[in-house]
C-alpha cells in the first residue's frame, strides 16, 4: 500500500518532473503566521511541506533557520503547537512531514508522538540526528501508525552506510548536497549528483536533495538528477527579512508565494544532468 509520500512522488514521476519540498519552522513568526506561510507555499506549487520542530540545540541548521527557531522558542512554541501546525497544513492535501531532532520526540514519548502525528494527518518524519543503529523503536512506532521515517545521507557517507540508511528509510531518502549546515549557496554542491547516483544503486526509493538550493535555476539544476528538491533556508529568510524590516505579514506571504512559485517552476523544467 502506497503512503502519501509514495503517491506524491509517483504522481510527479508520471508528470516527468521532480517534486518540490518546502521547509518552514512551526511557530515563526507566530503559530498562525507559520501556518499561513506554509499554506501560501502549497498554493504556489510546493508539493510536500516540512514542518520544522524548533529545538534549542540544533546541529544541522544554519544561522537563518536557527534565528527563526530561536524566536519561535522564545515565543513559547510547543510540540503541541507543531502538531496543530501539521494538522492545518495537511488539510491542504499536501503530504506534511515533521523535521525534528530526536530529543524532542524522545522527551514527548516516541509512541505518543507517532500516534499524535498520525492523528494530525502527518505523513512522516525526518530525523537528521537519529542513528540507524538506534532507530528500531522509532521504526516500530512509525510502522504502527503509517508514518514514513526519512533518514539522511551525505557526501561523506560510505557505501555501506548508504545501504543501511536506505534499508530503513521510507517515503524518500534525504541527500544532503554538501557537508555543513543548512543555508543558501551561490551554487549547489558538485557532489550532489554523484551522491544521488550512489543512493540509487542501493534502493528504488526516491532521492530528494537539500542544503543550498535557493533559486529557480538551482532547483531546475537539481531536478535534472534528483527525484525531489528540498528548500528551507531561502524560504525562511523571506519571513526573517520581513520581520526585521517590518514590512508586515501580507508582504511576507507575498514573498513566500513568489519564491515558492519560482522554485516550483524550476522543478517543472529540469536542466538535464549532462547540461
Amino acid at each position: 500500500m502506497q503512503s502519501r509520500l509514495d503517491e506524491r512522488f509517483t504522481a510527479a514521476r508520471e508528470e516527468g518532473r521532480s517534486l518540490l519540498v518546502g521547509y518552514l519552522p512551526a511557530g515563526y513568526p507566530t503559530v498562525d503566521g507559520a501556518v499561513a506561510a506554509m499554506r501560501a507555499m502549497v498554493a504556489a506549487g510546493v508539493d510536500v511541506v516540512e514542518v520544522g520542530l524548533p529545538y534549542s540545540d540544533p546541529t544541522m541548521d544554519g544561522p537563518v533557520i536557527q534565528d527563526a527557531a530561536d524566536a519561535a522558542l522564545r515565543g513559547g512554541v510547543t510540540t503541541v503547537d507543531v502538531l496543530r501546525t501539521v494538522e492545518a497544513v495537511a488539510a491542504t492535501g499536501a503530504p506534511t512531514v515533521v523535521m525534528t531532532y530526536w530529543n524532542p520526540i524522545d522527551r514527548y514519548g516516541p509512541a505518543r508522538f507517532a500516534a499524535d502525528l498520525a492523528a494530525a494527518g502527518g505523513a512522516g518524519t525526518i530525523t537528521p540526528d537519529l542513528p540507524p543503529e538506534e532507530a528500531d523503536p522509532w521504526l516500530a512506532a512509525s510502522a504502527e501508525h503509517g508514518l514514513d521515517p526519512v533518514f539522511l545521507v551525505a557526501p561523506s557517507s560510505s557505501d555501506a552506510r548508504i545501504r543501511r540508511v536506505t534499508g530503513i528509510s521510507r517515503g524518500f531518502v534525504y541527500a544532503a548536497s554538501l557537508m555543513g549546515v543548512t543555508g543558501t549557496r551561490a551554487a549547489v554542491g558538485s557532489q550532489a549528483a554523484d551522491l544521488v547516483a550512489r543512493v540509487r544503486a542501493t534502493t528504488e526509493l526516491p532521492v530528494a536533495v537539500g542544503l543550498g538550493v535557493s533559486t529557480g535555476a538551482q532547483a531546475a539544476e537539481v531536478a535534472g538528477f534528483a527525484d525531489g528538491v528540498i528548500v528551507g533556508s531561502a524560504l525562511v529568510k523571506v519571513l526573517v527579512d520581513a520581520q526585521r524590516s517590518g514590512t508586515g505579514d501580507a508582504a511576507a506571504l507575498a514573498g513566500i508565494g513568489r519564491l515558492a512559485a519560482e522554485l516550483a517552476e524550476g522543478v517543472r523544467a529540469p536542466v538535464p544532468a549532462s547540461a
